[in-house]
């Protein structure tokens, strides 16, 4: 009867010491955790402040884009006209030619074979 009174109390102490190793692991990660948060909060007040800065320009370049966008249309109508007047390039052969002609291979020679002609 002893000895299962001994182990169930080695038991809970495992169970128990376990338990207290878990929640160390999970304390450290947490810790780390909020200190990242901190970072964090501290980067993003920091770009805000930037924004704050930059946010008027910004207005300015999106009112720009805009009529930019709309002329768009009319710009690519005249687009369309200027290559329609424009000549077509003339017709190549199906086969391009290198400009320093057509290449003889010396591999028929090289066995004696010589075509007739």
């Amino acid at each position: 009867m002893t000895l299962l009174i001994v182990l169930s109390v080695l038991a809970v102490v495992a169970l128990i010491a376990g338990l207290a190793f878990y929640l160390f692991w999970v304390g450290t990660l947490l810790t780390r955790v909020a200190t990242n948060l901190e970072e964090c909060s501290e980067s993003v007040r920091r770009i805000d402040s930037d924004a704050e800065a930059i946010q008027p320009g910004l207005e300015h370049i999106n009112r720009s884009g805009g009529t930019v966008a709309g002329a768009l249309p009319l710009l690519y109508g005249f687009a369309e006209n200027i290559v329609g007047s424009v000549t077509p390039a003339p017709p190549r052969p199906s086969v391009a030619v290198p400009a320093s002609g057509r290449r003889r291979s010396r591999l028929a020679e090289a066995v004696g074979y010589r075509p007739s002609g």
